[in-house]
């Protein structure tokens, strides 16, 4: 298709989107309905022939009702782009007609799943700022369709058929040894937390079903036995320990290749545009007027490789829930690729200072008293564990860790800005520098428990579309300046936010 195609009349997605809405909708039934599937499995053998049959016939009937109605979806949902306006049109039964102005459009995402990578087609997601998912989701356009209406939308309609094509090397690429290293070189904890939580929901999801068909008291035997033989042998205990760390980093090393396989990202006007994944691809337009705030991070390994990650966090609604979907990642980055974008969301900026202001001592003794209070309660659990012995061993290795971890987190933890930008430094093990422009501020507050007051300090705490921004424990005098400066740059600035 033509790039320069303006969209001007109602159209519909590619038939082949009649197949992803199908699948889409017998994947959504499944997912609510999958443990009466599984008690249906159970009980199959205990199943007439008659109710099987009629049970066929319910899931055959029930496929063609999705069948139907996933092309009723498909033929009542039409689009077309009139005054710098995105129009869609859809529904079966009751008919919604939704109008987003460009100016509101947060980002125009590609997405690919293995369905639609076999049927080659696209998924085109619509965001604004005030929604926790996709406001529009088209499922299923060519990539000739879908890359046309990003252009439509993402570039100005004056300088739309006039644009020349830029250079079109990528500004970051990261391949799959670029990202091995990424992925041994990230949170391990993390993903040891996630798959405990997972391992968790499983065993829940197992209960309820071994109680479902009486045999709740077969699997708790099971587990107790198999729990007092960890509990008496050392080995099996290490031996857990490294097996778990060794599924952490191939998690890690999984997590980080499925999200940001073929990284690519290209600088273009006044955007970033991001492609990639692996089983799932995805194309992200990121606008630089759309970006509220963004944070460099790093570790000591990564450091050391010379790469950290830039996370831009976008504009959300206070109703959102899903926060996180707002917030986009860039992997792999090294010096000189953060040089450029950090140029073109902040030019002529000086993003460095020599003189750093450092949080008040109160920070550091709230910390080691929130520790003592965390150690205190662990300590009461273990004692109801009837751990013996390996209370002390245990406390004797955690201690030196909190004072550890508080000392690092006290000395990281300072700010600085400049006349339009403030930067905020924090982090333990991990080293997250936070750049602010004034103008994004919506809100500025001084906080203040009774315990700050007695020493005169006070938590400064931004508002802004993406969430909040604190320094804690500062002066009062430094806290009432900083409230002061940012009041005078929000109320002068002619800059949008959005």
């Amino acid at each position: 298709m033509d790039s320069t195609e303006n969209f001007s009349q109602f159209r519909r997605q590619s038939k082949k989107g009649i197949l992803v809405i199908y699948l889409n909708l017998i994947y959504t039934a499944l997912k609510a309905f999958w443990l009466l599937l599984v008690i249906f499995l159970q009980k199959f053998s205990n199943i007439s022939e008659s109710t099987v049959f009629y049970i066929y016939l319910s899931v055959g009937g029930l496929l063609l009702f999705f069948l139907i109605r996933a092309f009723l979806i498909f033929k009542n949902f039409q689009f077309k782009i009139e005054n710098q306006h995105f129009i869609l049109e859809k529904g079966i039964l009751k008919k919604t007609s939704t109008s987003i102005p460009f100016d509101r459009i947060q980002n125009i995402n590609f997405k690919q799943n293995v369905i639609q990578q076999l049927i080659n087609v696209h998924e085109v997601n619509i965001e604004t700022a005030g929604s926790s998912k996709a406001e529009i989701s088209i499922k299923a356009l060519s990539f000739a369709e879908a890359s046309a209406l990003k252009d439509r939308v993402t570039i100005d309609v004056n300088a739309f058929k006039a644009e020349a094509k830029e250079n079109k090397s990528p500004l970051l690429k990261v391949g799959l040894s670029a990202l091995i290293k990424v992925s041994l070189t990230e949170n391990h904890l993390q993903s040891l937390v996630l798959l405990f939580a997972i391992l968790v929901g499983f065993y829940q999801q197992i209960s309820e079903i071994s109680n479902g068909l009486g045999k709740q008291e077969v699997l708790d035997n099971y587990i107790f036995k198999n729990s007092s033989a960890l509990q008496s042998s050392v080995f099996l205990i290490i031996g857990l320990l490294l097996f778990l760390t060794i599924i952490a980093v191939v998690s890690s090393v999984v997590r980080v290749l499925l999200r940001h396989f073929n990284l690519r990202v290209y600088l273009k006007d006044n955007a970033l545009e991001i492609y990639q994944g692996l089983i799932t691809k995805k194309s992200i337009v990121l606008k630089k007027d759309k970006v509220q705030h963004i944070t460099i991070s790093h570790n000591p390994i990564k450091k050391k490789l010379g790469i950290s990650f830039i996370t831009f966090k976008q504009a959300v609604s206070g109703k959102v829930k899903k926060k996180q979907d707002k917030i986009i990642k860039i992997v792999g980055c090294k010096k000189e690729q953060i040089a450029i974008i950090t140029n073109l969301l902040f030019p002529n900026e000086i993003l460095e200072a020599e003189k750093k202001n450092f949080s008040n001592v109160y920070f550091k003794f709230r910390m080691y008293l929130r520790s003592i209070v965390f150690l205190v309660a662990l300590n009461v659990l273990f004692v109801v564990s009837q751990l013996g012995i390996w209370i002390f061993l245990v406390n004797l290795i955690l201690f030196p860790i909190v004072v550890f971890f508080v000392e690092l987190q006290y000395r990281k933890r300072y700010y600085y800005f400049n006349e339009n930008i403030l930067v905020l430094n924090s982090g333990s093990i991990e080293t997250h520098r936070t750049y602010l422009p004034f103008f994004k501020v919506q809100n500025i507050q001084l906080k203040q428990t009774i315990l700050q007051a007695n020493r005169e300090v006070v938590d400064v705490v931004f508002q802004t579309a993406s969430g909040k921004i604190k320094i804690p424990c500062i002066s009062m005098e430094s806290a009432q300046e900083i409230y002061n400066y940012t009041l005078f740059k929000v109320e002068t600035s002619i800059k949008s936010w959005m």
